[in-house]
């Protein structure tokens, strides 16, 4: 199958996103189309639409973007989290403009750079009693922004000296509109673009990814094929709505099959209580599919004795490594397969996924219908220089309907895509080392850029390092990704004070958490050296500064065991392995917990109490 096969007249798709709302609710009609829980210990008592009730309000948010004075194909900037409105507000602007979802905790000047690339008119934001520090940032944006002609709020509540943009709340602006019909003549098309999602780059502003709304439906649909999506279904969702996932996995694939999506509300994956009766919920809502980070089945709690969790057919993971560990308590404890997926915001979301009944581990799958996955090596000015033979790593390529345009830039008449850099001849060059086996299976076998992935979210490292380089002590300073059992990773920095200055790590770790763009990208740790490693030609040497940060995790574990071990850190073809030396003669039930303490980054390992090497594992 080609990649340029794919004929969505042939397989009886919907043009747009709005289309598919429209026939779901005819062919589904009552049917519950969402369960949104209402948070902490309330999960037993949702807000239920049916799939009636979605397109009735969907279609009176379109209407009254358009009735503010929303142009047709007008941009809604969104900078809020999950709640009941959100869903028709995000679907909305997309039945008659294009939606583009923020991050909430981006730092201020992000979320300004972001909304004037994309050229918003209308944003909608938290009211202050919903969320006091959203609301503000609404307001920072909006003074910053001319060009945003509305500003909306959700949550009720009062809004106390409002600005003159504010034109009132959400849910009573819509209200007020027709709910039968979309009031607009011009109907969107399969073409148009449906979404701007913000993505972790090398910049220091996140790049923006537009997607179609063929992109977003060819998706919903190739996902729709997968055995965990099958059928009747009913699937958790707790990413928040700037998140592709969240848009295309978990809402758009069940609403097109007639599926059910489960909502943890606000807080999402974040909120413990509801976290700590994880498996009533799926018991509860049937829950028959969700898709996760490996920090969240990390976190799950023992199934309850008594509990039915029958209806789970498969967990999803993907966005960061998955630890053997998670895996193995995971399915050992659930009976339910753990599929490993990969994908991109730039690819919509998904390109990857191991077919169910596929026992093998370490692999992302197969490619979706009608995408193609391919290793090529690359020249020394990041260009194509052919492609890998079967199994041997390369750069991963992705072509086919998912793959965007290229990211958002300024033009002449608003913001266009740009290919240059990131397409190739029609490929998605993603900067992810793999390999294809000879079965077509994708393996990863690294990360080209130099993100660091925690817990599944992309924090780029330059923006930790301005942050810290504002600093008036602060000479140079290097981000890395140290291993993490919880995370995955976590970003470690690596700073050189300038001469007679007196700060510390402390001193360091309060500047980051007021100037970095966001929590998650504060520095866990902070290392302060005497240089940074630079190459022949001055350019910054990050490898030494990874191998270390891996060598201090083990040597932790190490020392929290106390076990006097060694360890060294090395690359070998291209992958860093850590050495770990014991002495000889130490007891099974130190090496068992050592084993024990390891296992939970992930890492394959051998140990053993010959006093020589023993242990040569890969890390990252």
């Amino acid at each position: 199958m080609t990649s340029e096969a794919w004929p969505p007249s042939d397989q009886d798709v919907p043009e747009t996103t709005y289309d598919l709302l429209v026939r779901s609710a005819a062919r589904f009609g009552d049917k519950p189309a969402l369960h949104l829980l209402a948070g902490g210990p309330n999960w037993r008592t949702p807000t239920t639409w049916t799939y009636n009730d979605m397109l009735g309000r969907v279609t009176q948010a379109a209407n009254m973007y358009l009735d503010i004075g929303l142009p047709a194909g007008g941009v809604v900037g969104l900078l809020l989290p999950n709640t009941a409105a959100s869903y028709p507000a995000l679907l909305g602007a997309q039945a008659v403009g294009i939606v583009n979802p923020v991050n909430p905790m981006l730092a201020t000047e992000h979320v300004i750079d972001i909304f004037s690339l994309t050229g918003a008119k209308v944003l909608v934001a938290p009211a202050p009693s919903l969320d006091a520090a959203g609301w503000s940032k609404a307001c920072e944006v909006l003074a910053a922004l001319p060009d945003i002609t509305a500003l909306i709020t959700v949550g009720g509540g009062p809004v106390p000296d409002p600005p003159d943009r504010w034109v009132g709340d959400f849910e009573q602006l819509s209200m007020d509109r027709s709910a039968a019909r979309l009031g607009i003549s011009e109907h969107r098309s399969s073409s148009d673009f449906a979404a701007y999602f913000h993505t972790g780059g090398t910049t220091g502003t996140p790049k923006v990814a537009p997607h179609t709304h063929a992109s977003e439906i060819y998706l919903a649909w190739a996902l729709g094929t997968h055995g965990a999506f099958g059928g009747e279904m009913s699937v958790l969702s707790g990413l928040p709505l700037f998140h592709v996932n969240a848009v295309i996995v978990t809402t758009l694939t069940p609403l097109l099959a007639g599926g059910t999506t489960v909502a943890l509300g606000t807080l999402g994956f974040r909120d413990r209580e509801a976290v700590a009766a994880f498996w009533q919920i799926v018991e509860r809502y049937r829950v028959t599919t969700l898709s996760a980070v490996p920090t969240v089945y990390a976190s799950l709690p023992p199934v309850p004795r008594g509990i039915d969790i029958s209806s789970l057919r498969a967990g999803i993971v993907g966005a960061a490594s998955l630890p053997t560990a998670v895996r193995t308590n995971f399915e050992a404890t659930t009976g339910v397969p753990m599929l490993e997926a990969y994908g991109l915001t730039e690819a919509t979301c998904a390109s990857t996924i191991v077919p169910m009944g596929d026992t093998r581990c370490g692999s992302v799958g197969l490619p979706l219908p009608y995408q193609l996955v391919k290793a090529v090596r690359l020249d020394d000015q990041g260009r194509p220089a052919g492609d890998c033979p079967v199994g041997e790593v390369g750069v991963l390529a992705i072509s086919g309907p998912a793959v965007f345009p290229g990211y958002l830039r300024h033009g002449h008449h608003g913001p266009v895509p740009e290919p240059t850099g990131v397409i190739a001849d029609g490929w998605l060059l993603t900067g992810d080392l793999g390999r294809v086996g000879a079965d077509g299976f994708v393996y990863l076998s690294g990360r080209a850029k130099d993100l660091i992935i925690r817990g599944g979210h992309n924090i780029d490292p330059r923006l930790i390092e301005e942050a810290l380089l504002s600093h008036p002590d602060v000479a140079a300073v290097a981000a890395v990704p140290r291993p993490d059992a919880h995370s995955g990773e976590v970003p470690v920095a690596y700073v050189v004070l300038r001469p007679g200055a007196t700060s510390n790590a402390d001193t360091l770790r309060r500047w980051a958490t007021t100037h970095c763009p966001e929590p998650a990208s504060v520095p866990k740790f902070f290392h302060i050296v005497d240089a940074i490693p630079v190459t022949a030609v001055g350019k910054v040497h990050k490898v030494p500064l990874r191998h270390d940060s891996i060598r201090r995790a083990v040597q932790q574990e190490l020392d929290e065991a106390r076990l006097s071990g060694q360890v060294v850190v090395a690359d070998v073809d291209g992958r860093a392995y850590a050495t770990v030396r014991l002495p000889a003669g130490v007891a099974d039930e130190r090496l068992t917990g050592i084993e024990k303490r390891l296992s939970r980054y992930g890492i394959g390992y051998k140990v053993d109490d010959s006093g020589t090497e023993s242990m040569a594992t890969a890390v990252r």
